[in-house]
């Protein structure tokens, strides 16, 4: 469990990106795309502040997603991500009012007990492992035929 802090704080990232995104894209209103206004638009877009920042923080969930995936498995660290759908679904209730009738609860349930059961399987890290090929695994190399 030495690298679920690390694991959390991408969840969090991630779930402050979209909530982010979603604030920005409120800001912008209905946005429609003419071959004459495209590239404006897609300027207005990006550099929304809320936009922006969403995007931004999408960067740096990505890189603490990285230096988990260089750590841990990727089989136990990637379902830890749906966990941000649980936080944005929450937030985009309070702050959004958007909807959270019975199914989306059932399904965060469904989602949160997921994890616990992937949480309680441990984890395997890549610290102090042997490399595969010095473990005699055979690894594929893309391009080439093996």
């Amino acid at each position: 469990m030495k690298y679920i802090l690390f694991i959390l704080f991408t969840v969090a990232t991630n779930a402050a990106a979209q909530l982010m995104l979603k604030q920005g894209m409120l800001s912008l209103g209905p946005l429609s795309f003419t071959a004459d206004t495209f590239i404006a638009r897609i300027f207005q877009v990006v550099f929304n502040p809320w936009v922006f920042a969403g995007l931004a923080t999408f960067v740096i969930s990505m890189a603490s997603h990285l230096f988990v995936l260089s750590k841990v498995e990727l089989s136990f660290a990637y379902p830890f991500l749906s966990l941000a759908y649980v936080a944005v679904a929450a937030f985009a209730y309070f702050f959004f009012h958007e909807d959270l009738n019975a199914w989306r609860i059932a399904g965060i349930g469904f989602i949160c007990v997921g994890t616990i059961l992937i949480a309680q399987s441990g984890m395997s890290s890549h610290d102090g492992e042997m490399p595969l090929e010095a473990a005699g695994a055979k690894t594929a190399k893309i391009g080439s035929a093996s």
